[in-house]
């Protein structure tokens, strides 16, 4: 055997060097390929076929301003968002076919910034297919690491791909994808931002329970999800009722913001001993030991529902944050930081618990501007 070759020891056929030249010599092919690549004759690379703006001035800048255009209308649709997102209101709502009813400002910013982004797409893609090079290259399979010379000529190839986008010959180009860009990042901060949180602090703060949103009147407490009233003789000691105010009742004829409206008012009702009640406040704001709590946690506004009636606590099941109701609910364990709000209560002349005024302090999580 010749001692230039070897054996494939799956094959038995024998392996030649596959280059003659040193950087490759330790690559090995079985001969068979190699008298195949002799007896076939490369059919090479069909022949370029060049675009029109390769050979045309005039359709290349024809092509420079439909690629411009086309950026120019995604800043015009980026444009759109950053209107309706404060000029549609948000209530405003009209019939979208196949889909039914919707608000009109989710539709208009989706629409908006799907177009903006699709534009930019389309524009960087008709960029692409009319302006930048349009050679074919082909190489043969090399070496994985390279040697300085071969790192030294990729970047040269990045330096000519990047002439070869004519980016810096078509200054329209460049300052209307620019513009695009630079426009399509406001939506995303100003998403960001608005939704932070109200206008004013004042919507965290207020509830239903609120007095002024029943005509001054005490507001009845319902039970949930009955939405029945509730006697005070039906309040047996250590029963567990879920509240919720009467005035929920407008919220849903109206059909605008239920949920919040519930998810802040929810409130848990439970009777003690009134002997058991340490705290004077809590028993007078209470009704012979009936009194009632936020049931939402001030950790992070999980819902507070599972009573312990021997040791008269109530937990938290999402972070165990566990509220002592012979305290005031005080917090006792657990990562929240404020005792419950407790809902002033009453019982009307008919005999059914009311709310004669609303929460003293906000309920729920800690926001940045409240009072404790």
């Amino acid at each position: 055997m010749n001692h230039n070759e070897t054996t494939d020891p799956g094959t038995g056929s024998a392996l030649v060097p596959a280059s003659d030249s040193s950087d490759h010599s330790h690559e090995l092919l079985p001969a068979s390929l190699v008298r195949d690549a002799d007896r076939f004759e490369n059919p090479g690379l069909p022949a370029h076929v060049h675009r029109q703006a390769d050979d045309d001035p005039k359709a290349a800048r024809r092509a420079e301003r439909q690629v411009a255009t086309l950026f120019g209308l995604s800043m015009l649709a980026t444009l759109v968002f950053l209107v309706s997102y404060f000029a549609i209101p948000d209530e405003s709502v009209f019939f979208f076919p196949g889909i039914g009813r919707a608000k009109t400002q989710n539709v208009v910013l989706g629409l908006s910034l799907g177009f903006a982004i699709f534009l930019i797409g389309i524009g960087a893609v008709h960029w692409a297919k009319t302006l930048m090079s349009d050679e074919e290259v082909s190489e043969e399979r090399h070496l994985q690491a390279s040697t300085d010379e071969q790192r030294a000529k990729a970047v040269a190839v990045v330096k000519e791909g990047v002439e070869s986008t004519q980016f810096a010959r078509r200054p329209l180009i460049k300052y209307s994808l620019g513009g695009a860009l630079g426009l399509f990042a406001l939506p995303l901060g100003l998403q960001v931002a608005g939704s932070l949180g109200p206008v004013t602090v004042e919507e965290l703060k207020h509830t239903i329970w609120d007095p002024k949103d029943n005509g001054g009147k005490p507001i009845r407490l319902m039970r949930d999800p009955e939405m029945t009233p509730i006697k005070f003789d039906e309040v047996t000691n250590g029963s567990v009722f879920h509240v919720m105010p009467e005035t929920l009742q407008k919220y849903i004829d109206e059909g605008k913001h239920v949920l919040e409206a519930k998810a802040k008012a929810a409130v848990i009702l439970i009777r003690l001993d009134p002997n058991d009640i340490k705290v004077q406040k809590a028993r007078e704001w209470g009704v012979d030991g009936v009194v009632a709590y936020s049931k939402i946690c001030t950790h992070v506004g999980c819902a507070v529902g599972l009573y312990e009636q021997q040791t008269h606590h109530l937990l938290c099941p999402c972070h165990q944050s566990t509220f002592d109701l012979t305290e005031d609910c005080a917090v006792i364990f657990g990562p929240a930081k404020r005792p419950l709000p407790q809902l002033k209560i009453t019982v009307d002349d008919a005999g059914y618990l009311v709310a004669p005024e609303g929460f003293a302090e906000p309920v729920g999580p800690s926001f940045w501007e409240r009072a404790r």
